[in-house]
């Protein structure tokens, strides 16, 4: 009888993983948080040392993560797993600084790969469900103490009724907010979700379900900064969707409608529902952008100091309802989500310089200043700085454009890290060459030369050398040029083209994730009625008293009509756009794209852990099974796999042997594996 294999650390800790039966068994009704920590004690046991993404993915490194994924193909059907795991990544990445930085992000990237693999059994109907499904509110029982556990994430029961003009387009807040989405999202800081052993500093675990209500697993992979995640294939399959219009989240424009993903059905939607597809709402924009511009520029040539002109009026109202158009994002996206947007910076740049012109210009008028009204007109002229790089941020699309933009950010964050030590040698010398040339410069003049010096003028220092100090001056001169145009500027190239370099080498990724965020923050707006601006002032001004004396039932009618009324020319425009693609498809059938929701395929790249999946998992479905549990699965689908061919029997037999060549392989990688460790 064959020797049983050397037990080696590497192949006996792999198998007694499997023995002692630690993979976690995960029911369809529990709570996100429940679900996220049973996640983490695995991968904190199935991790213990710091690997590298292409380690696990590709080496037997990864061998552990195995059991975990087949056990979440086959048997998990809860709808926020994708959710979950990613949530578990955000934690691991942002715990503490006391614990080992290098594991927890090894344990990050592991959530990440276990993510992506689950994925890989799924058809795209399925890859809708779990990717885009919205984790509920989350609500304490009234009669609930502090210290009692949270509501299942599936409870939807105790919804408490909203009397804001959104519901029931959306689940009820509480009423202390009113119509503001609660902080709970927008809180979402490493304070409250951060610790090595991933347990709050008062000994309990954080509550995901409270801080990541209303979000889905993109929202979650982009605040994560899950850019392995977001760059792979099927998922971006579906963030293309979404940008396109192939995946939308409202069907129909009535007071009850309901936001659900799914798919495109040009029959049964309403065409205003097509406002809300991120390619026209970002076309519409730069639209929107392109008329501010002229507005700025009209204003800026006519330049009427004695009173205020129709054009500028127009620009006024323009700036308002950009304002308003930009708070209602940071209210539906929350602050969290908003904040990673590149461009984020810019508007919020757009909007502080404009109310500082018209506060300034105001002032102006009301006291007669000349000097108020053209301090005023010099902050309209900085708008331009932010303005106009805003109008072409449309070329971040381009995934050339769009890879400069993350480099942009690694440079600037590698500058101002370097910048303390460039104030801390400069105002040493400045304190220097101040006190020496007491009699013969003021520190306003001192302060120009040593910039003018660090900027490469070393040949004005050594002018005015001896003018410092005839004693010292030529000395200290000499070092500082040294220390600054050699040292510093040389640390500082050197530095930010490291910064260069990283970003690079994943140029890719960093394109696919700004990419992901541009196409998310339009469509994480839970409202239905989305009102372009500077049409959106209407709802502000008209509609919005209107809630002091109607129900907000009729409100909400009332501005579903006044929508539909103002923005039928953009549904035209949509309209034609469409049916000319379709026209030049019908002509062109080699564009044709392939249907979006076949069954799932199997390719010759999935074969393997680092394809996707075993070979076994691949020439089988993920599992038959009905998911009424979840609230995203559509019972098409469920039946859909819910019989077997004709040759059950004989795929049976198949199956089996292949899954018992599978475990034979992975014993023998494991022994190699272990004894190449020895």
């Amino acid at each position: 009888m064959a020797a049983p294999p050397p037990h080696t650390p590497g192949s006996s800790r792999f198998f007694r993983l499997l023995e002692d039966d630690d993979i976690p068994v995960i029911d369809a009704k529990e709570s996100l948080t429940d679900v996220v920590f049973k996640l983490t004690a695995y991968i904190s046991k199935a991790v213990d040392t710091a690997y590298t993404y292409e380690q696990l993915r590709t080496s037997v490194a990864g061998q552990t993560l195995r059991p975990l994924i087949s056990r979440l193909s086959d048997d998990c059907h809860h709808p926020a797993i994708v959710a979950a795991l990613l949530a578990a990544r955000y934690l691991f990445a942002n715990a503490d600084a006391d614990g080992d930085s290098a594991l927890n992000t090894s344990r990050a990237l592991a959530c990440e790969l276990v993510a992506w693999q689950f994925l890989t059994f799924l058809s795209e109907k399925e890859l809708i469900d779990y990717l885009l499904h919205e984790l509920p509110e989350y609500e304490q029982e009234p009669s609930a103490s502090p210290g009692d556990s949270l509501r299942p994430a599936d409870d939807v029961s105790r919804r408490r009724p909203s009397s804001t003009e959104r519901s029931p387009l959306i689940r009820a807040h509480s009423a202390e907010y009113g119509s503001l989405r609660p902080p709970k999202r927008a809180s979402l800081d490493r304070g409250a979700l951060s610790s090595a052993s991933i347990v709050n500093s008062n000994g309990s675990q954080p509550n995901l379900d409270e801080s990541m209500a209303g979000m889905n697993a993109l929202e979650i992979a982009a605040i994560g900064d899950a850019k392995k995640f977001l760059s792979q294939t099927q998922v971006q399959k579906i963030v293309e969707d979404i940008w396109n219009g192939d995946v939308i989240f409202w069907e129909s424009l009535s007071v009850n409608a309901v936001k659900k993903a799914r798919a495109y059905n040009k029959r049964v939607s309403d065409p205003f529902t097509r406002l809300r597809v991120p390619k026209y709402q970002k076309a519409f924009q730069t639209a929107f952008f392109i008329s501010l511009l002229v507005l700025y520029y009209a204003v800026l040539v006519e330049r009427n100091p004695q009173h205020i002109t129709t054009t500028e009026i127009l620009l006024y109202v323009w700036i308002a309802a950009f304002a308003y158009d930009e708070f209602g994002e940071i209210q539906d996206a929350g602050l969290m989500f908003y904040q990673t947007d590149f461009w984020s910076l810019w508007d919020i740049g757009i909007i502080a310089t404009s109310a500082a012109f018209v506060v300034m210009r105001i002032i102006g008028l009301i006291k007669d200043s000349d000097y108020l009204i053209d301090v005023a007109f010099d902050l309209l002229s900085m708008v331009a700085l932010f303005l106009v790089p805003r109008i072409f941020s449309v070329m971040s699309l381009n995934p050339y454009f769009g890879s400069l933009i993350p480099v942009l950010k690694e440079m600037t964050k590698a500058f101002c890290k370097f910048l303390p030590v460039i104030v801390v040698l400069y105002l040493g010398f400045l304190t220097t060459f101040t006190m020496l040339a007491r009699d013969r410069m003021t520190l306003n003049d001192v302060s120009w030369l040593l910039i003018k010096v660090f900027f490469g003028s070393s040949y004005l220092g050594f002018d005015m050398a001896v003018k410092i100090s005839p004693l010292f001056g030529y000395t200290l001169m000499l070092i500082f040029v040294c220390l600054t145009n050699i040292l510093l500027i040389t640390s500082l190239v050197s530095l930010v083209s490291n910064s260069l370099t990283e970003v690079m080498a994943h140029a890719r990724e960093e394109y696919l994730f700004q990419y992901s965020i541009y196409v998310l923050e339009s469509s994480t707006s839970r409202r239905l009625t989305y009102f372009m601006p500077p049409l959106n002032l209407f709802p502000l001004t008209l509609l919005r008293p209107l809630r002091l004396f109607f129900p907000s039932e009729q409100v909400r009618g009332i501005r579903i009509f006044v929508l539909k009324a103002t923005h039928l020319p953009f549904v035209i425009v949509i309209w034609a756009y469409e049916r000319s693609r379709r026209l030049v498809t019908r002509s062109n059938p080699t564009l044709t794209k392939a249907p979006h929701f076949s069954s799932r395929p199997v390719s010759t790249n999935q074969v393997g852990f680092e394809g996707g999946q075993d070979l076994f998992k691949a020439m089988s479905s993920r599992r038959t099974h009905h998911l009424d549990p979840s609230p995203t699965r559509a019972p098409d689908a469920a039946a859909s796999t819910a019989h077997s061919g004709p040759g059950s029997a004989d795929n049976a037999q198949m199956l089996a042997l292949i899954q018992k060549l599978s475990a034979q392989v992975d014993s023998l990688t494991a022994m190699v594996a272990g004894q190449h460790k020895d």
